[in-house]
């Protein structure tokens, strides 16, 4: 059987591709970064190593010897691969649909949320990677501990029918799962209206067998019944004695010990979900616990890029408020000042949640840290008209900030943090979907140790790997 994934770049649409092809399916696929020059991307050179042969995204890859195309929300009408095979008369399927095929055929855990599913999931992964359950998992970002093992890290095939997945709400696909365990996160506004949201949880929530829910979140307890709850201060998993800094946190679940190396409240809260599920495995907490001390995250979730002069920069994917809302109280943990650098990721969202956006930002930017906004990033397909970033920014001046800078050069917003960077702040990059994102963040931290540059460490330089950069 041959299938063939449109956008096979996607985080999601990637880990598909490569479930297919680890099971023995001849598997192609085609993506629009190939035509603006990313073809050497990870996500690419992961493809390849499976001999998932990747095409640009003009149709050129599709005939009439394809058993099935896979495509996803992000899809647009007019993208001439899926006319193409329209027109050829193929079978075409959502991610969704086929993501849902290996749900019903696995004990499925399905973690859903709008904020913290990519890190749940891997903490659920390797919690009962640790308890010798031999997990599969399908996410949508790549976890390091994979990564350290040579995969790309988004997908595991494991030996055991346990099946960990992240469940996207944003498109509705949600509703299609019928897991062993669900789990929700949280319910806030992204991608769609709260009603419509909690309407889409409530759905996913009766199709599970076992539903695990935050005891703390009010758009979950005045529309959901969960069997099962956690909460930091509430539920059936709750923890005490949190010690929280900017490098990781401390807590007590049931009279065990938890340690956590990665920073935040928030993670706390997504650990407490994590345990959570692993109750409802039979795991037990000792073992849930040194998983989880030893537990090294997940790419772009507060990813330390590298240390100068004292001066730290931080990749992260928070995208929507709530997220960089949290990522940046963490960061304030962690330097005296922070410094950040947002590009949004969709115009849509910033349509949707321009005031949310305001509110959360003028919220948590602290008088001492800065904040560069520039304008939104665009991969193609349509822009809502008259929607610009800048909306945001002139909201905030609105509300009477003085330390909120917008530019639409983000190189230009690179030499000005350079320049005003100091000893002990935390520069944060964040934002989703471009792939440049961390190399932006690199660029950032090389431009740094230009300064600090000491003959015979040009090597050293471009790996950040010289000891005298580090402290």
């Amino acid at each position: 059987m041959r299938l063939h994934f449109i956008g096979v770049g996607g985080i999601g649409m990637s880990a598909l591709a490569q479930l297919y092809a680890m099971g023995g399916y001849t598997v192609t696929g085609s993506d629009r970064l190939l035509s603006k020059g990313h073809g050497g991307l990870p996500v690419f050179q992961a493809l390849e190593k499976l001999n998932i042969k990747v095409f640009p995204q003009d149709g050129s890859a599709i005939s009439k010897d394809i058993d099935m195309v896979v495509v996803s929300s992000a899809i647009e009408a007019d993208v001439p691969e899926l006319q193409k095979a329209k027109d050829l008369g193929l079978k075409i399927i959502h991610r969704s649909e086929l993501l849902d095929e290996n749900v019903k055929k696995s004990r499925t855990i399905a973690v859903s949320g709008t904020s913290g599913k990519s890190t749940v999931t891997a903490m659920v992964f390797e919690i009962l990677t640790e308890a010798g359950l031999s997990p599969s998992v399908i996410t949508g970002a790549t976890l390091l501990s994979l990564q350290e093992k040579g995969f790309y890290g988004n997908v595991y095939k494991g030996q055991s029918d346990i099946l960990v997945i992240e469940a996207d709400e944003s498109d509705g696909s949600l509703t299609r799962y019928h897991a062993e365990i669900g789990v929700c996160l949280n319910i806030q506004k992204d991608h769609k209206e709260i009603d419509a949201l909690k309407d889409i949880f409530k759905t996913f929530s009766k199709n599970c067998k076992t539903f695990i829910a935050n005891a703390e979140e009010e758009n979950i307890s005045s529309s959901l019944t969960p069997q099962k709850t956690f909460g930091l201060g509430a539920g059936d998993t709750r923890a005490q004695k949190i010690i929280s800094d900017g490098y990781g946190s401390a807590f007590v679940v049931d009279g065990q010990n938890f340690k956590l190396n990665i920073p935040g409240v928030h993670n706390v809260q997504n650990a407490l979900a994590a345990i959570a599920v692993a109750k409802e495995m039979g795991v037990k907490l000792n073992v849930a616990a040194y998983a989880l001390s030893n537990f090294k995250g997940v790419y772009r979730r507060f990813n330390s890029v590298g240390i100068v002069n004292k001066v730290e920069v931080i990749d992260d994917f928070a995208h929507n408020p709530h997220k960089l809302s949290a990522t940046l109280r963490a960061a304030q943990l962690r330097g005296k000042r922070v410094i950040s650098f947002f590009q949004p990721h969709a115009f849509a969202s910033i349509k949707l949640l321009k005031d949310d956006f305001i509110e959360q930002i003028s919220k948590v930017v602290r008088p001492e840290d800065k904040f560069y906004l520039t304008e939104v990033y665009y991969p193609g397909g349509t822009i809502p008209e008259g929607v610009s970033a800048k909306s945001v920014y002139d909201g905030l001046l609105a509300k009477g900030l003085k330390n909120i800078f917008y530019d639409e050069c983000r190189e230009c917003i690179a030499e000005k943090i350079v320049k005003d960077a100091q000893e002990g702040d935390v520069i944060m990059v964040m934002g989703a979907r471009d792939p440049s994102l961390t190399n932006f963040a690199k660029k950032i931290l090389l431009s740094l140790a230009e300064g600090y540059k000491k003959p015979g460490c040009e090597e050293c330089l471009v790996n950040i790997c010289c000891m005298h950069y580090k402290k």
